[in-house]
């Protein structure tokens, strides 16, 4: 039996190879440089990986980005493709945040026009916003309008008054994911999720006012709206609320159900998955699929109010403050794609946990704008760090399913930094860098404290030198909002 330490194969390329005497059918491959993989290895996230390689229908090898760290039965920052006809869905495999995501809004301001009404933006971001953990939306919904919500995502939130087409032309699937079907999600989603439309929610969700502090691919930038360092943008990052995680919960519990059905062994139950054409395969897409279009429809939302706070505080309208959507990055998502599986084009589910698609040029799926340039991801840190703005590039097709990491990754966990930080000290340290933060609550404060996550920089490097997705901008904040 081979042991559970990587073997170091390229620069910051590690491999576990598939050992049939624990189950493996691929390999396991980490992105990392070696202090990211050092803490990867003294929590289970790379056992995790090794167990999702023993999934029956896994093909090539299962991906653990520089962001890794443990989570529910999958590997956090982890990437797995199943074959479509014989492989498996995995509600783990997606995470119980479905969609998850973060957009970017820019604007033609700079930090100098900013800093004199740095508080009182944010003050009224936060009156603007509901976040917390049970916060409410600020819409009722009737059932048939969370029905409509669930079908068109971001195309409802536009007919209802919340932004513009050209949101919609620069979302991840248009913001409208196709066959999500309501009456797959059970009363209890349905319930938890219908007052929250239009909320933030808490833990390491946030919205961020910051500013550009390097830029490293012009022409990106350029092609994104970011013209200057010092230029202000808008970072949101939120997803499907206790909607999504509903939906997790009640098809964790049909995939455990369904395992003698199918006749599935599992090493680890928190693995709970169904044949991907099955019944209960089709019925969990189809939930989840609803559950994007929640998270999008919420994210667009919040997107309107932000604008209409800088209106307020700014005295100018959107237009004249350029506040255009860059980008609306998805993840803890399960998709049908086509990749090259041992030199052939082949349909696989790609269950992205805790990571993002990083699209090259010239794919279909990448929104118009940006088709011939590549798609652009968004990589957030935590609030007292900055956040990367990246480019897809050819080399993640086969290095990761075209995908790359989605944040800087916990590296302590909530309860620890509780035990670690008070909410002075972490005010104070934000204070000291000139960043302003407005929170509901003082764990909110404390559990997300910088100091609890990995390097961002780190992991954007890992990215940008593998050639998965290169550097276009470094953001840094200057005020925040959490739960």
């Amino acid at each position: 039996m081979t042991s559970l330490i990587p073997k170091k194969i390229g620069n910051m390329e590690y491999r576990i190879e598939a050992d049939a005497s624990r189950g493996m059918k691929v390999p396991v491959t980490i992105y990392a440089n070696e202090e990211l993989l050092q803490k990867m290895l003294t929590d289970r996230t790379i056992t995790q990986a090794v167990n999702v390689s023993t999934i029956p229908g896994v093909v090539k090898h299962v991906v653990v980005l520089p962001d890794g760290h443990e989570g529910y039965g999958f590997p956090v920052g982890g990437v797995a493709a199943m074959d479509a006809k014989e492989g498996m869905i995995s509600p783990g495999g997606v995470g119980y945040d479905i969609n998850c995501g973060v957009r970017l809004v820019r604007t033609n301001l700079t930090e100098k026009d900013v800093r004199p009404k740095l508080k009182e933006l944010v003050l009224e971001l936060f009156k603007s916003i509901p976040s917390g953990v049970g916060s409410k939306g600020a819409v009722k919904l009737s059932p048939s309008e969370l029905d409509e919500v669930l079908v068109r995502g971001v195309q409802w939130a536009v007919d209802h008054g919340y932004g513009s087409k050209d949101d919609a032309d620069v979302c991840e699937e248009n913001g409208q994911i196709k066959n999500a079907d309501p009456s797959r999600v059970s009363q209890t989603a349905r319930k938890r999720g219908s007052p929250q439309l239009g909320s933030l929610g808490s833990g390491n969700h946030f919205l961020e006012v910051q500013r550009v502090d390097q830029i490293h691919d012009k022409e990106a930038a350029n092609r994104m709206g970011i013209y200057n360092e010092g230029q202000i943008m808008v970072l949101i990052h939120c997803g499907s609320r206790g909607f999504g995680h509903q939906v997790c919960s009640d098809y964790l519990r049909t995939s455990e159900q369904a395992l003698q059905k199918y006749k599935i062994n599992l090493v680890d139950r928190e693995l709970a998955c169904v044949p991907n054409s099955s019944e209960e395969g089709e019925s969990y897409r189809k939930a989840m699929f609803a559950a994007l279009n929640f998270a999008w429809s919420n994210r667009q939302m919040i997107t309107h109010w932000t604008r209409k706070a800088f209106e307020r505080v700014f005295g100018q309208t959107e237009e004249d403050l350029d506040m255009k959507l860059i980008y609306d990055v998805a993840h803890n998502i399960a998709k049908v794609e086509k990749h090259k599986i041992d030199g052939e084009l082949r349909s696989v589910v790609v269950h992205r946990k805790g990571a993002t698609r990083a699209f090259p040029k010239g794919r279909d799926e990448i929104p118009l704008k940006y088709r011939d340039l590549g798609q652009p991801v968004f990589i957030p840190g935590s609030m007292g760090t900055g956040s990367w703005i990246l480019l897809g590039k050819p080399g993640s097709m086969d290095l990761s399913f075209g995908s790359t990491a989605h944040g800087a990754g916990r590296m302590m966990s909530r309860s620890a930094a509780r035990r670690s930080f008070t909410e002075g000290q972490v005010q104070k340290s934000l204070g000291d860098k000139g960043i302003f933060i407005k929170a509901l609550t003082r764990e909110g404060v404390v559990e997300e404290t910088p100091e609890a996550y990995k390097d961002v920089d780190t992991v954007a490097n890992v990215s940008h030198e593998m050639g998965i997705a290169t550097k276009v901008a470094k953001l840094v904040p200057v005020g925040v909002i959490k739960g």
